[in-house]
């Protein structure tokens, strides 16, 4: 009986230690999972902190050489107009001053069309990565614009450079809003989004701060010899290359999202499911009228039997394999014509891209012209008799002090209450009080001037405030959200596409005439227009639904 209860003791005794080893092996089996999840979510963030750094350094970039453009005109006037005459002295003429002033808006949209489509079609990364490197040739290209011999002046090669700069500039916005939206969660996304384009606002006061700076180191130049000032526009306009060099790495080594991923696995399993579709018609239609006839000499009825035989088994085969390539792809996906054709889906493409239109006719005709504004607050200078380095300095100074007080805290507004407020809020609010101040400053211009400066420029740069604590970053967050994701780049670069179309509108079209009746004569009938159009803006934002606290696969229906 010892013995026996000895190995008892010794099997107890062994059950005991495989139960504590099991339990041990589960512990770490836990931990291990634990710590790979802590890695996962971590990995995640990091990419969204790097997709957040490179998207906000491409609008960086974006902004500074779009709104660079009003500051180039400027000083080209001092270097291709210098000889002139009367109130045509250091100013380049409205023809020449708009081709250069739309030629990025013009590369924009068709940028904003084909490299939307194409961030769908191969890879949101891989073509922003081309568009950065279209973005740094074309830049330095630009900046050694000059005249021919004969024929094409300086104006004509930098606006060619400028569409290609444009085209680099225009991809950004449907795939940077299409990276951002993918890599975020969805409490942050719209936080993410609108801080990605809140960095517009630092490109545009980064275009003044360089054009003082350069300003400043050839002062003496200047002063000396006006041509000096053919340097400074080059190297104003060459530093907008800098910031996609240095991010261009980057852009090159960022993954593609988890959902872009199972999108194009989805789009491989449906080709496949079509193609196998395609194979079975095929067989069974060979099968039906080939070889059914019996060869002379064989038995026509153990010919026909052999035949349905071998069609039936391989009939069986073919659709065990179209089960399976639609079981992993479900069904055939709609089309961009099928999706759209629809009116609930295309009233939101609609709304997207109509507000945007109407808002970029308002903020681009204002801002590429932000030169009108400080001079009717006296802040510009003497261009015909003034000292060069004195009247470009305060113009960007102006500029500085524009954005400082409206433009910039209405980007960072926006980023701090959109995922309290909402876009459609938001949207409505922004559009609402421009409309407002558009009517007051339009039909009172002369009023306010002639009462005070300081009251036209509160006015002024209350409507910088509401364009971006309002429409102009909505207008880019809200496309980012609200498609499905086969979709979504190139639903996101038409929307953009229409708003460049209302900046090309608003430049080519209305600006031309803001000298009607005499210098900037016609600018409150400008502004009164623009109130319109913000109006219209108001309206359409109702087509949009809210995508607050929303996952993009419940926004779009996506599985």
């Amino acid at each position: 009986m010892s013995h026996l209860s000895e190995i008892s003791e010794q099997n107890s005794s062994a059950n005991i230690k495989d139960l504590k080893s099991h339990d041990i092996d589960i512990e770490l089996y836990q931990r291990q999972q634990e710590l790979e999840e802590i890695d996962d979510e971590l990995h995640s963030r990091w990419q969204m902190i790097k997709s957040f750094l490179v998207c906000g350094a491409a609008f960086f970039a974006d902004a500074y050489l779009m709104f660079s453009a009003n500051i180039l005109v400027m000083i080209m006037g001092y270097v291709y107009f210098h000889d002139a005459e009367g109130s045509a002295k250091n100013v380049v003429p409205n023809n020449w001053s708009t081709l250069v002033k739309v030629g990025v808006q013009v590369g924009c949209l068709l940028g904003q069309l084909i490299l939307g489509r194409l961030g769908d079609k191969f890879g949101r990364t891989s073509v922003f990565s081309m568009g950065a490197i279209l973005v740094i040739i074309s830049t330095v290209g630009a900046s050694f614009s000059s005249s021919a011999v004969r024929g094409a002046n300086a104006f004509v090669f930098l606006f060619i450079w400028l569409v290609f700069v444009g085209i680099g500039v225009g991809g950004d916005y449907p795939l940077a809003a299409t990276i951002t939206s993918e890599y975020a969660e969805v409490s942050s996304r719209g936080k993410y989004l609108a801080a990605v384009f809140a960095c517009q606002g630092f490109g545009n006061l980064g275009a003044s701060i360089v054009a003082i700076i350069v300003l400043a180191c050839f002062k003496g130049a200047i002063r000396d010899d006006v041509y000096a000032l053919d340097y400074v526009w080059r190297i104003c306009l060459g530093f907008g290359a800098i910031p996609g060099a240095v991010t261009l790495y980057w852009r090159l080594t960022m993954s593609e999202s988890k959902q872009f991923q199972a999108e194009a696995e989805k789009r491989e399993a449906q080709t496949e499911a079509i193609k196998a579709e395609d194979e079975l018609l095929l067989a069974k239609k060979a099968a039906q009228e080939s070889d059914m006839t019996p060869a002379a000499g064989s038995s026509t009825l153990s010919m026909q039997k052999e035949a349905i035989k071998d069609f039936s088994q391989f009939n069986e085969h073919m659709d065990e394999l179209v089960e399976k390539a639609q079981k992993k792809g479900s069904k055939r996906a709609e089309t961009f014509g099928e999706y759209f054709g629809q009116w609930k889906n295309m009233k939101v493409l609609l709304g997207t891209s109509i507000a945007w239109f109407v808002l970029d006719v308002a903020f681009y005709g204002i801002n590429l012209n932000s030169s009108v504004v400080i001079s009717a607050i006296g802040f510009s200078g003497d261009v015909q008799n003034g000292d060069p380095y004195s009247v470009l300095s305060r113009n960007c100074l102006g500029n500085i002090i524009i954005n400082l007080l409206g433009s910039v805290p209405g980007y960072w507004i926006t980023v701090f209450t959109i995922e309290r407020l909402g876009r459609k809020r938001i949207q409505l609010i922004g559009f609402a009080a421009l409309t407002v101040l558009y009517v007051v400053i339009g039909f009172a211009y002369h009023q306010i001037l002639d009462a005070s400066n300081v009251g036209f420029i509160v006015l002024f740069t209350l409507a910088q405030l509401f364009q971006n604590f309002g429409p102009n970053v909505t207008c880019f967050v809200w496309p980012g959200e609200v498609f499905p994701t086969r979709f979504r780049s190139t639903a996101h670069g038409i929307s953009a596409a229409a708003g460049k179309l209302g900046a090309i509108v608003a430049q080519a079209g209305l600006m031309t005439l803001k000298d009607r009746g005499g210098p900037n004569a016609w600018i409150p009938h400008l502004i009164e227009i623009f109130a319109l159009f913000t109006l219209i803006g108001f309206f359409v934002t109702f087509w949009i639904p809210e995508t607050k606290g929303k996952s993009l696969e419940e926004i779009t229906g996506e599985e």
